[in-house]
Order: structure tokens, then sequence, then C-alpha cells
């Protein structure tokens, strides 16, 4: 089960980064669009892929709360794949030094971690989600705590967005 999950995982994470240069085009679905660009750039396991400012700009476009609690859900779904990778695979991580010093906290603290840590951007979100599945933080626990912060910081984004355009367009009247 360990070997077919990291296999996912690993299919999912080459698939994602070899269609990255077209998430953009997600955009045009609206709402739903945010969901699938969320989904597919947090499906990736360690290799960025964009999104963040695809929900910039459509936070300018759409209402950003709509956006902000559709692209919440997708994230929260595609980090299932960080999730999925401590799992199956804790190998592949265990002797960074990253994962060495999230591992303690996600260990202590379980969900809270990974609901702070997914509510701001940094780039060692991936490493929490493995060391949550690698801890065997409940899935229940890791999908509600994962969706709190991803909402939490797809709506600072998408108000980003759309208060800058306000705020670009004030400087040329």
């Amino acid at each position: 089960m360990r070997i077919l999950a990291l296999m996912v995982v690993i299919g999912i994470t080459l698939y994602v980064y070899s269609i990255r240069d077209r998430v953009e085009e997600f955009s045009q679905y609206g709402y739903f669009g945010a969901f699938l660009i969320m989904l597919i750039a947090n499906a990736t396991v360690i290799l960025p892929a964009p999104g963040v400012a695809v929900i910039f700009a459509m936070g300018g476009l759409l209402n950003p709360w709509g956006v902000a609690l559709a692209a919440g859900v997708g994230g929260s779904i595609g980090e299932l794949t960080g999730y999925l990778a401590g799992y199956g695979g804790q190998a592949a991580v265990e002797n960074t030094k990253v994962y060495n010093r999230i591992l303690p906290w996600v260990q202590k603290y379980g969900a809270w971690v990974i609901l702070v840590l997914s509510a701001f951007p940094n780039p060692f979100f991936d490493m929490a989600g493995i060391a949550a599945g690698i801890a065997k933080i409940p899935l229940w626990q890791f999908m509600l705590a994962c969706w709190v912060g991803q909402t939490i910081k797809m709506t600072m984004f998408a108000f980003a967005g759309a208060y800058s355009i306000d705020w670009i367009a004030s400087f040329y009247k």
C-alpha cells in the first residue's frame, strides 16, 4: 500500500509539473477554475507550480470570498499528495533538515501545526504534509486543518488582488 501511495504521488507530481505553464487557462472557468488551479498547484510535492498569482488576479475579477473558498477547498484537496507521500514513503525526506525540524512539531501539536503552516505562504508546507502522513495524523484532522489554513491564505491573496486593482486605478485618476 505504501509503494502504491508513493507511486501515485510521484505520478501526480510529474503530471502537474508538466502542465504548469497552462494553469492560467483554468481561470476562464470562474470559481471552479480557482478550485482547479489550487488543486493542481498544491498537488505537486516539492516542485513549484503556479497558483497563488492566478488567485490574486481572479480576486480582482470575481467575488474574492468565492475565489478564496473555492481555492481553499481545491488547495486542501491538492495537499493530500504530501500527506500520502508521508504515509507511503518517509525514506525520501527523513534526513532533510526541514523535515527533522517540522516532524517533532507535528507529533506534539498535530493538526494545529498544519493549520498554521498552511495559512501562510511558505516553502515548507509540503514537508509538514509529509510529516503529518508519517505521524499518522488522522486524515480528517489533516484535511480540516489544511482547509481552514488554505482558506485563510487564499482569502488574503484574493482580497489583495481585489483591492490592488482599485489601488492602482486610484493612481491614474
